[in-house]
């Protein structure tokens, strides 16, 4: 297991990005969650097998339909097996 952080910038806030990330994750069978941070980016943490993880990544650089991805960043983390399932967090301020 490994774990994924991710930042994804551009148009992703109110384009259901954070939705369509957690069923695409759940879908992927990763734990983890998605975010909006008050810079208008959103934030995913993800673990699971590393082709799930690559999956999610690819996806989350298409986004869904009206999000328009401008760059993401990805770190590599140490899996903690501390998240049981995957879901949407409340915006961060």
């Amino acid at each position: 297991m490994k774990r994924l952080h991710l930042h994804v910038f551009g148009r992703v806030q109110g384009v259901g990005f954070r939705f369509t990330c957690c069923r695409q994750a759940r879908a992927l069978g990763l734990s983890g969650w998605v975010r909006n941070l008050p810079d208008d980016s959103v934030e995913i943490v993800a673990e699971g097998s590393p082709a799930a993880l690559k999956a999610l990544s690819d996806w989350c650089h298409r986004g869904p339909t009206f999000a328009e991805v401008e760059r993401i960043t990805e770190t590599p983390e140490p899996a903690l097996g501390d998240m049981t399932a995957f879901e949407i967090k409340d915006l961060l301020f």
